[in-house]
């Protein structure tokens, strides 16, 4: 087993929204209240946007030559306001290791490449909002 973490690649892009599908109907069936279902175009087409954005990463985790995980994410830098001081931190917007392929280091070897990257940019903080029905029970 070879866990690989490295930038995507466009051409990788319809395997990561393979996988955000996942995770999308993950969401809608824990929150149907709260997430629109289906996996719909304009959801597929983000994945290609923030590759092309300056201002997104997107990483996949390879195990052992495939596509198993994907985070995307944005350094996020609020200057001083009259009442707040400066706000910098990583926000992870999407996450995800295909159900596959996990229990192996994948998703651990994305959160510490996150971190290492939060880190050379000088950000202290990684945050990542989730879900309670989105914690995988141990095996």
């Amino acid at each position: 087993m070879s866990i690989e973490v490295r930038p995507a690649r466009r051409e990788e892009l319809e395997r990561v929204n393979e996988l955000r599908g996942a995770v999308n109907d993950l969401h809608v069936q824990g929150r149907p209240n709260h997430f629109r279902p289906g996996f719909n175009a304009e959801l597929q087409q983000r994945v290609y946007a923030q590759f092309d954005s300056d201002d997104y990463e997107i990483l996949v985790a390879l195990d052992d030559g495939a596509v198993a995980g994907f985070a995307t994410f944005l350094a996020v830098r609020r200057p001083e306001g009259p009442y707040t001081l400066p706000l910098n931190y990583l926000h992870v917007e999407e996450f995800g290791v295909d159900a596959a392929h996990r229990r192996r280091g994948v998703g651990t070897a994305l959160v510490k490449a996150v971190r290492d990257i939060a880190r050379k940019q000088g950000l202290a903080r990684v945050d990542l909002d989730a879900w309670s029905f989105t914690a995988q029970p141990a095996e």
